[in-house]
């Protein structure tokens, strides 16, 4: 059945980079060719992801041409998936732990303003289901697909809907963006993610020459138990994150005591509101161009908010500047009769 409705349009975007840079068949540098987008439903909301695609251009490569996209990506949706992981372990939870019919569970979701068909629930479902079988169903094509590469490179990474409710871990491969093995876990401890990881490894029958997560101290001590020796890198978007808050709490100060001043803005308008002289349209104009400077955010870190707030206020200091210097030097001129 057809959409009835628009699709909400995301308020933000993430861009999501490959931390691969070698080509994992022939060690050859592998180029940024393209972007991928896709638009995902997920319990924070519509989100947006810019995808960073590679490329090995060798022609004797025996990946020559295939894409390599980020490996954030497999951590936050499905390949071809509309809904986020977090939305499929949502539903798993209130079908399986508590034990809500479909409808129920579709009630639910709509009271959290997520556009979401009834059928969609179903299909969710069946792929949680297929998540927690992975280990088990598909493991003879995975030996196979897995044993051509002749290593992976582990990703683990734990999404949970609510607070104080079972997590669902994910142990997916990068180079090949299969997912390896899926369980729900009420509790996440170093012990219990090491048994994790060796029953993945145990699963893919090939050597593991990395493993990349988001840091977590359970985590790390889980990989240093379970796979020793085997490098442990924190994943490009959690180490760029982490990494960026000093900077934007800072920017979000600057941006806060940059509004200080121009709150005046507010007292100016209505006093020239009804006035039709081009003096009072030039100062409407510049009214809507500080109010337009104040609303519009950036994307921290990259495009910090407060910063790109100064860079603008002082484009319209500017021209006010030579608007004035220019009003100026017309009235010294009429004062010599010239």
């Amino acid at each position: 059945m057809a959409r009835t409705s628009i699709c909400e349009r995301p308020d933000r975007e993430e861009v999501l980079w490959p931390v691969q840079q070698a080509c994992p068949a022939c060690g050859h540098p592998m180029r940024l060719r393209y972007d991928n987008c896709r638009t995902l439903v997920t319990l924070a909301g519509p989100r947006r992801l810019r995808l960073k695609i590679r490329r090995c251009e060798r022609d004797d490569c025996s990946r020559h041409h295939h894409p390599y996209r980020p490996e954030a990506e497999g951590a936050i949706a499905l390949p071809e998936h509309e809904f986020g992981l977090d939305v499929i372990a949502l539903l798993g939870r209130l079908r399986h732990r508590e034990h809500r019919s479909v409808p129920e569970i579709h009630k639910a979701l709509r009271a959290r303003d997520m556009a979401i068909a009834e059928r969609s629930v179903t299909n969710l479902l069946d792929r949680y289901d297929d998540l927690l079988a992975t280990s088990l169903s598909d493991s003879a094509r995975l030996r196979d697909l897995l044993a051509r590469q002749g290593r992976v490179i582990l990703a683990l990474d734990g999404l949970q809907p609510d607070v104080g409710h079972e997590v669902l871990w994910v142990v997916r491969e990068c180079l090949s963006g299969e997912v390896l093995l899926a369980r729900s876990l009420l509790c996440g401890t170093a012990d219990d993610l090491a048994a994790l990881l060796r029953e993945g490894v145990d699963a893919v029958g090939v050597p593991v020459t990395g493993v990349v997560s988001d840091g977590q101290t359970a985590i790390r001590r889980a990989v240093e138990r379970a796979l020793p020796g085997v490098p442990h890198q924190l994943c490009q978007f959690h180490f760029l994150r982490e990494a960026a808050r000093p900077v934007f709490e800072a920017d979000r100060h600057a941006k806060a005591a940059l509004k200080k001043p121009i709150r005046g803005v507010g007292r100016i308008e209505p006093a020239v509101e009804d006035a039709a002289d081009p003096q009072a349209e030039v100062v409407r104009g510049y009214c809507a161009a500080v109010r337009s400077a104040i609303t519009d955010d950036g994307h921290p870190p990259l495009a910090a908010s407060g910063l790109k707030l100064k860079g603008r206020l002082k484009a319209v200091a500017d021209s006010v500047a030579r608007v004035t210097e220019k009003g100026g030097r017309r009235r010294r001129l009429s004062r010599c009769g010239i």
